[in-house]
């Protein structure tokens, strides 16, 4: 498909790509197989190969991989698979992905706020326990 070489972050909407998903899949007629639970473990499946990539590959060594070419164009497959069997499920469970994005974002905004969690590693409610003992609250 000539469509799919334009493709680009800048000017590709969710809408035209959840399209092409869809049309790939219909195409195959592979609908009866994509379920919501079947496309979900689909995803987990994926994203282990996704890992696998960087299985025993020490952290001062990630820089070298993703500019080894192979390794890079190898990292993008893989992500690519991911990203489209989500945007498969959002379709299989009528979920509007930007929605669903923006929404979850904001709960995390507030679940994460920026001046307890900012440069922390730590779980938030172990953050949030941390500042209410420095404000004087005492334990959370």
């Amino acid at each position: 498909m000539a469509e799919t070489q334009l493709l680009s972050d800048d000017i590709t909407t969710i809408e035209v790509l959840k399209r092409l998903v869809q049309e790939f899949v219909d195409e195959r007629d592979w609908g009866k197989y994509h379920n919501a639970k079947d496309v979900a473990i689909a995803i987990n499946v994926e994203a282990g190969e996704l890992l696998e990539l960087f299985e025993w590959v020490r952290e001062h060594e990630i820089p070298a991989l993703l500019e080894d070419e192979q390794k890079h164009r190898l990292l993008g497959e893989e992500l690519a698979d991911v990203i489209l069997l989500c945007l498969n499920l959002a379709s299989v469970a009528g979920l509007d992905v930007a929605a669903t994005v923006g929404r979850k974002l904001e709960k995390n905004r507030a679940k994460y706020p920026s001046e307890i969690v900012r440069g922390n590693y730590r779980k938030y409610t172990e953050l949030r326990a941390q500042s209410k003992k420095e404000q004087g609250r005492g334990p959370a």
